[in-house]
């Protein structure tokens, strides 16, 4: 195993570089900005020109770099293909051949919410583990699973789409993706907004001080249950019911030992993860229900991370 690192994670606006020693011990963090002009085709050579800025910077060789790690937003293939990234520009193409091509570095490429999962696996929430399912609730639910400390990418990297699980039948709005009734409709910060805006218009005799905020965010929601706003309550119980409802369901598949969960939810903390393990516990098949739930710790960094171990193996 060589010295040194590269882990990589490109996002739509900004492309964060971590420099590594192989051992997980981060050296540098440093951003550039994500070049989406002409189909993004600027974006590999920039990362090409800013790893070797810094190896010079530093006085390192390339030869002493294991290589480059990396997770792109789309699905990737095992063999290194993306199949489109909408928000980079980009087609279908091999992306570990051509970065490979220009650095003279060997490269490895995930999707960006499976390569975060593995960070987290590795030196974040979910360390001390080899087989755990990541959560990422934000706008939207993200999720990447990790089994024998390798990414389950799937057939064509589309594996670990936890946001789209469907959890009803009677939804009348569209997600994000097309379908109705997805679990990122319930579970991510904009599903619990758009949830509770539609349980206090139907009550409207509960008092409730979200009432009084114009334009309420999770974190109100998540605040107001901690001081035990009745309506508040009800939708942190039924976010943990959904979220419980939808983990149960892929214990039954993988049987993971944890359940990390990211994201700027996330914060809310231990009101959130009793919410779903109160609710993951009723709907558990017996074998899986002392699954583990933990906080992901690595934040904005679990995308670097995940990228190092990614190609260190």
């Amino acid at each position: 195993m060589k010295k040194y690192a590269f882990g990589v994670d490109i996002g739509g606006t900004t492309v964060k570089l971590g420099l590594f020693e192989t051992d997980g011990n981060l050296l540098e963090m440093w951003e550039i900005p994500t070049r989406t002009v002409s189909g993004g085709k600027f974006i590999l050579g920039d990362i090409s020109e800013a790893a070797y800025e810094k190896l010079s910077e530093r006085g390192i060789s390339h030869l002493d770099v294991e290589g480059i790690g990396m997770g792109v937003p789309g699905p990737v293939g095992q063999d290194g293909t993306v199949f489109k990234c909408v928000n980079l520009g980009w087609d279908v193409f091999n992306v570990e051949r051509e970065l490979g091509e220009l650095t003279g570095m060997r490269v490895k490429a995930g999707n960006d919410a499976n390569v975060a999962a593995l960070g987290e696996m590795w030196q974040g929430g979910g360390k001390g583990c080899s087989n755990i399912v990541m959560i990422t609730l934000g706008t939207g639910v993200g999720g990447g699973v990790i089994i024998d400390g390798h990414i389950l990418a799937g057939y064509n990297g589309a594996a670990g789409e936890i946001g789209h699980l469907p959890m009803t039948d009677d939804e009348t709005e569209c997600c994000g993706c097309g379908k109705k009734g997805c679990l990122e409709q319930y579970a991510s910060a904009t599903g619990i907004v758009r949830m509770t805006k539609k349980y206090l218009d139907a009550h409207k005799d509960i008092d409730s001080s979200l009432r009084s905020i114009e334009t309420f965010s999770a974190k109100d929601i998540f605040d107001a249950a901690k001081a035990k706003d009745e309506a508040a309550v009800v939708m942190v119980s039924e976010l943990g019911r959904m979220l419980g409802k939808g983990l149960a369901q892929i214990a039954c598949v993988v049987n993971p030992e944890a359940f990390v969960i990211g994201g700027g939810v996330a914060k809310a903390g231990d009101i959130l993860l009793d919410a779903i393990r109160e609710h993951y516990v009723e709907y558990a098949f017996h074998a899986s229900r002392d699954t583990e739930f933990r906080l992901a710790s690595l934040g904005n960094e679990a995308g670097i991370y995940g990228g190092v171990k990614l190609i260190i193996g």
